[in-house]
């Protein structure tokens, strides 16, 4: 207890200072660990979200591959078909994706006509699956590569000139819904036609005086296109 005294008598006589005390020509230096976060505040660089616009990709860093009438627009190739759920949700993200952007889109369902379905083969060479999105005659890609340009804020550069749908976001047909399709008018989807046969014999004329048909107007679907929105 003596000794603890006397110890607080002598640190006291000498002021004693924690960083820097000075005995007779002595100095202690009691070494005071800085925070990291002092250090991180020091050097810290200010951030900006300026982007580089070179950074940004252009429609010619994209493959050339220009669907029919799809030099000026925008082609997207879907499915209305629900067997596969991950590429229907594909579609339905990608087409919500692009209507936000208020511009003129093209939807070419493959599950509704099978001329798009092998129209699409035909451009990218193989048996591929929807979501596709081409742009003035460039393949931007699918589900993943359009997310992600948006992501990344890209998309809406690359989106610049394509003509605008007048800001209606939710524009609906009145003739067909948005499905881009009709029942076939000649065959009521059916797709066949009665015809009056082509004989000379009246007699087997007068027999069977019809045949039926396949309809050249409608696809295999019994459909054909809107002629107000596509």
């Amino acid at each position: 207890m003596k000794a603890m005294q006397q110890g607080r008598r002598f640190l006291k006589k000498l002021k004693f200072n924690p960083t820097n005390t000075k005995i007779k020509g002595l100095v202690f230096h009691l070494n005071v660990p800085e925070s990291p976060y002092v250090k991180d505040r020091k050097h810290k660089e200010p951030e900006t979200d300026i982007l580089d616009p070179e950074e940004h990709p252009s429609l010619s860093d994209f493959e050339e591959k220009c669907p029919p009438g799809g030099e000026n627009s925008v082609i997207f190739y879907t499915t209305s078909l629900r067997g596969i759920r991950k590429t229907f949700e594909d579609c339905s993200n990608v087409r919500f994706l692009l209507n936000s952007f208020k511009i003129t889109i093209q939807e070419r369902d493959v599950s509704m006509d099978m001329g798009y379905r092998e129209e699409l083969w035909e451009i990218l060479g193989g048996r591929v699956i929807p979501p596709k999105v081409f742009v003035k005659g460039r393949c931007i890609g699918g589900a993943d590569e359009i997310i992600g340009l948006h992501e990344r804020g890209e998309l809406k550069k690359l989106l610049e000139e394509v003509p605008s749908n007048g800001g209606i976001v939710n524009n609906v047909c009145n003739s067909c819904a948005n499905l881009r399709f009709l029942i076939c008018t000649s065959c009521n989807g059916s797709r066949k036609v009665y015809e009056e046969k082509d004989d000379d014999d009246d007699h087997h004329k007068e027999d069977n005086e019809f045949c039926i048909k396949k309809c050249n107007d409608c696809n295999e679907n019994g459909l054909v296109k809107c002629p107000f929105c596509c």
